[in-house]
Formats: structure tokens, sequence, C-alpha cells
């Protein structure tokens, strides 16, 4: 079957274009990093075959391993036409990865996207003379508006591989050129040994899975292919490589952009300000707090829970299942104390639901609108002292809503030591969207500094714990190289679509894991387990957070999912079992306890079991130890 592979830059529509040519639906994004999984599905034209949508990527040779999944892919599928797709503002960037493709030897179509935008910006383009520079097809794109669709369908059998190829020089190209003697296939030859010559860490498995059978045993050398001290390969190469793609624009562009700002680009450039960002990132925090916190896990979750399922479900199910099952334990199963509906559909749907569902529509907002990369910018600093850097907000900010999805996207991370401290982070301090919402609801009916106080102590063990760990792993920090989208209207459609979206994996994926948690406690319950473990723990409990010993189910039941957690926390606290300043203790043990099982699983996919099991065992103590210093302050204090 005929495979076209999307590539291109972070950002430059390819989730947009694999939509249009394919009718399947994959989340469209203005932040780079958020196609993580490879999707593919079939083309929706005739003679399409298969077409996917790889990660954003700045080059062919991989730093990251969005890179690494990109470059794998070429190299492993044979007969592979790729649609080049590229931000028709940032051309020079694009390039970069033409001319690897070149030296990939891969047939090759351009799609010049989001042209609406590089013409409000000033340039225009001469596409005719590039096309003939590239010896490809150039087509113009707006893909968000349909624009050139067409065009780039019926151009897809006249893919060719790119004429891009630069010369390096005598030195070097010798060197390529005896490395190159020895491979088997002549195809990825050249790509191959320039990147073995210029060897980053990162290319390493690449090279023991495809160097080897394409082109022996034989090792590069190291060295100054431009006889200049101090300058190494890689450098050299990029200088070069600039050189010629530099060389081209001069040629295509005919018109460059007016140096004067518009609203948006001045706004873009406030929002991304170390002090005046700092009012929007309030803004944001203040929004995310009202309409998650107040209007959703407020107002929406008092009206599902206690009017729609309180009233109507609940007491319709409670009768159907009393008259139709026999079995005392059948019916406990359904509509007892942790019964699947009871508990485990009235839950997932009336609290946690609408909660996750408000904070997607928010970060769908910010996604279209340009904002997380400024974010990014902004939050720089702070996550240096934490051997990370800006890119790492993402994942965080995406922990806001799902943990579980976050650590997958800690992938867009270069090194292993950002993914590592990345992962221990959204394990200790992220809640949550379901355990946030239900959290912020319940400071909602609280004094201010609760709150207040709160954040603090949560901020704090989360840059401590950074910094420490940034400390004790090893490994050099990656670069900041973040791209800047323009700020965009957000599209109502997008958001909305989106939401639903992922509102719909929430329902697929995570209301079966409530179910199976949910039993998984009634059978704990009945046979006696659940309470031998809260009799195990209640001591500390007791002793150590002054909370009543009850209060152990919640935390085993963070355990099993977050949210179940909040959700038991809030009802001691609706019912008044416990005080604001036991509340507050609670919430703060709950927010940095172990993660949910299913975080935990992803952990051990992405780190491995053994890392999983050291970040629960650091974890699990350091939580109930900061609960209990705040505790004891606290009461000595007063």
């Amino acid at each position: 079957m005929k495979k076209i592979m999307l590539v291109g830059n972070p950002n430059v529509g390819k989730s947009v274009l694999f939509n249009l040519l394919t009718k399947k639906y994959t989340i469209i994004s203005n932040y780079p990093g958020t196609t993580i999984e490879v999707s593919h599905s079939p083309a929706a034209f005739q003679g399409g075959g298969e077409i996917y949508d790889t990660p954003g990527i700045n080059s062919l040779v991989p730093f990251s391993i969005d890179e690494k999944v990109t470059s794998s892919m070429l190299l492993e599928e044979k007969g592979v036409t790729v649609i080049q797709v590229a931000d028709a503002k940032n051309l020079g960037r694009a390039l970069i990865i033409t001319s690897q493709l070149s030296d990939m030897n891969i047939p090759t179509v351009l799609a010049l996207n989001m042209y609406d935008e590089a013409e409000a910006r000033g340039y225009a383009f001469d596409t005719k003379k590039l096309s003939d520079i590239l010896g490809i097809p150039v087509i113009i794109t707006v893909a968000v508006e349909k624009r050139g669709i067409p065009k780039l369908i019926s151009h897809l059998c006249r893919a060719s591989v790119p004429r891009l190829r630069v010369d390096y020089g005598e030195n070097l190209e010798q060197r390529i050129a005896g490395i190159s003697q020895g491979c088997s296939d002549a195809g990825f030859a050249r790509f191959l040994s320039l990147m073995l010559v210029s060897m980053p860490e990162s290319c390493e498995d690449i090279k023991n899975r495809f160097f080897k059978d394409i082109c022996g045993d034989a090792v590069p050398e190291g060295g100054d292919p431009g006889g200049r001290e101090g300058l190494n390969t890689n450098y050299f190469i990029e200088k070069k490589r600039s050189a010629d793609i530099n060389s081209i624009l001069d040629r295509v562009i005919l018109k460059k952009p007016r140096q004067k700002r518009g609203f948006a680009e001045k706004l873009g450039i406030y929002m991304q300000h170390p002090v005046w960002g700092l009012p929007f990132a309030a803004a944001v925090l203040l929004a995310v707090y009202y309409i998650v916190g107040v209007f959703g896990a407020g107002i929406t979750v008092d009206f599902l829970e206690n009017t729609v399922f309180g009233k109507y479900i609940n007491p319709v199910i409670g009768t159907l299942v009393d008259r139709l099952v026999p079995f005392d334990m059948v019916r406990d199963a359904f509509m007892g104390e942790y019964g699947l509906v009871t508990m485990g559909l009235t839950y997932a749907i009336a609290i946690v639901c609408p909660i996750v569902g408000y904070f997607f529509f928010i970060f769908s907002i910010l996604e279209d609108c340009g904002y997380l990369p400024r974010l990014a910018i902004m939050t720089n600093r702070l996550f240096k002292l934490i051997g990370l850097n800006g890119k790492a907000v993402l994942p965080f900010v995406l922990g806001l809503g799902c943990d579980t999805m976050a650590t997958l996207t800690a992938r867009i991370l270069e090194t292993k030591k950002e993914r590592l401290i990345t992962t221990l982070l959204l394990a200790l301090a992220i809640p949550c969207s379901a355990q946030l919402g239900v959290i912020l609801g319940i400071f909602g009916s609280m004094p201010f500094y609760y709150f207040a106080l709160y954040t603090a102590v949560i901020l704090f063990q989360f840059l401590l714990v950074g910094w420490l760990s940034s400390r004790i792993f090893k490994g050099a920090p990656s670069d900041f190289i973040v791209e800047i989208p323009p700020v965009r209207m957000p599209s109502l459609a997008n958001i909305i679509i989106k939401t639903l979206y992922r509102v719909k994996w929430f329902l697929f994926e995570a209301v079966p894991l409530f179910l199976a948690g949910t039993f998984f406690i009634f059978i704990l319950d009945k046979t006696g387990v659940l309470g031998f473990l809260e009799r195990l723990a209640a001591p500390v409990v007791k002793s150590m957070l002054s909370l009543p010993g009850e209060m152990t189910r919640v935390f085993i039941m963070g355990f099993l999912r977050r949210d179940y957690g909040a959700a038991g926390l809030r009802q001691f606290y609706t019912s008044g079992a416990i005080d604001n300043f036991q509340v507050f203790v609670s919430m703060v043990v709950i927010t940095l306890f172990i993660p949910c099982v299913a975080n935990f699983f992803v952990i051990i996919k992405e780190q491995g079991a053994k890392r999983a099991i050291y970040m629960a065992a650091f974890i699990f103590p350091f939580a109930f130890f900061t609960g209990a210093v705040i505790n004891w302050a606290a009461r000595l204090a007063f």
C-alpha cells in the first residue's frame, strides 16, 4: 500500500492537513508538541493509500524523541512519499528539513502552508522559481480554509527527490563518501553518513538499528572539517546548510514583511514579557479558578450530583435493581456504598466529567490563541532553577487536565534528565483537573487565605524537589528553542470539537477505569482488606495528621483514582466531619500523594518499573511528612 507521511516543523498545520486528507479528526493545537503519537488513516481520496501524521520536528537528525520517531519511520519504510508542511512565514527553517529529505532521497511535495498569515505580514514568494530550484512541486495552502488542498492532492503523483544537496567542502565530502561506499542502501547512505559524523548523543540507538545493517561497522572520525580550530562538525554542517538556504531565500522572496507591528503582534510581545506578562498569567489562573473551580466544580457538579443523579437517575436505577436482582451482594455491587452506580457512575459523570470538560475547554482556548508558547518563555527562568526549560510548561499545564496524558507529553523534552524530573514532579505536585476542580470547589467555601497557603506549600515543594532532582540526576540541560506562533483569534468550532473529543476520550478511557476501580474497592470492602488497610494506616493518619481514622480510606481511594480521593475528601468536608484546617492539611497530602494507578502504569511504560517504584517509594512518605510538618507547626503556633 502506498504510504504518505506528513513531515514538518512543529505548529505548521500538519494535523489540520491530516484531517482534510483522511477525514479523521486529530487534535489541532497552536503549540509545538501536540502530536505525540503517530496518527495514521487511509486517505479520503482515490489512490492515496495510508497517510501518517508524524510529530513536529526541527531536524531529521534526532535530538528529541519526536525527531527520533520521525527519522526512524522514514528510515524503516520503503517507497514513502513525503508531504512536507512548511510555515510560509518561516520558509528558511523548513528548508533545513527539505535538505535532509534530499540527503535521504525521499520523493517530496512541499506544502507552503499558512500562506494567508505570511501575506498578512507582508511576504510575497516566487513559488514557481522555488519549485524549479528545489525540483519538487511547491503548493500554496491555507489548511484551515481548505485552500490549495485539491491541487496538493493532484500533485502527489509528481513528487520527486529535492535538489537541495549542500556541498560541505572537500574534507567533509571525502569523509562522507568514504562511509557511504560501504553502505548497502545508497538511498540513505548520505543522510546516515552526515548524521554519524556529527554524532549527537541521541543518535546512538538509530546508529545501532540502521548503521550496521546499511553502512557496515565503520566508525566515522571526529575532527574539524573546515580546518578552523574550535569549529565542530555539527556546527560546520549547519553553517554551510544555512548559507545555501539563505541564498535560495534571497532568490524566491519577492517582498519581506513590513516593520510596523500590528495589535496582535504587540499583544503577543506583552504576553511573554517578564513583567507585563504577569497580569495575563494571573488572568488565566483566575479564569481557570472561576470557570473550572466555581462554575464547573460548584454549580454544575451540584446540579448533576444532587438533582440529576440524586433525584432521578440513582433512585430509578435503585428501584430497578431492587426489583430485578435477588441477591444482596449483587445489589450492593450496584447501589451500595461502593456501588458501580452510586459511586462509579456518579463520581465519573456527575463530579469528574464536568470538571474535566470545563478544563479542556479553557485549555483549548489557550492552545488556539497562541498563549502557551509565550507562557513557556515567561516560565523559562523559573524552570531553569529545577533543571528544565520553558518547554516543560506544556506537560505541567496538561497535567492540570490529566497527569497520565501529561506524562506521555513529557516526550517532547529533549534529554532523559528533563523527562525524568518532569515525570517525578507531575506525579508529586500537579493535581489533575478532576482533583483540582474538587479542591477549588472546596476552597471556594473557605476563607481565601487557605487557598493561598495551599498554593504556596505545593509550589514550594514543587521547586524544592525539582531543585534537588536537578542536582541528583545526571545530565546536561538542553537548549531552549521554541516556535512562537502568532496570536490568533481562536476558532470556536475547533475549540468545541477539541473539547468534545477530549471529553469523549475521558468517557471511553477513564470511565471504565472508574467502574473497575469502584468494583475493586467493593471487593476490598467485602473481603475485609479495605478495613485491614484502614486499621493499619489509621494510627499514622490520626497521630501525624490529626485527622479522623476514617480519612485513611480517602487516601487509599486516592491511589486508585486521584479524583476518588478528592471526591471522598469533599464528602467528609460537606458532612462536617473535618474542619477547615483539617481540610487544608488533607488537601496538601492528597495533592502530593502517590499518583493514581493509571498514571503509575504510564510511568512504568515511560521510565521503567524500577524508576516508577523509586518514585512511589519517595512520594508516599514525602506527602505524609509534609502534611505532618504543617500540622505540627500549626498546632505549636496556635
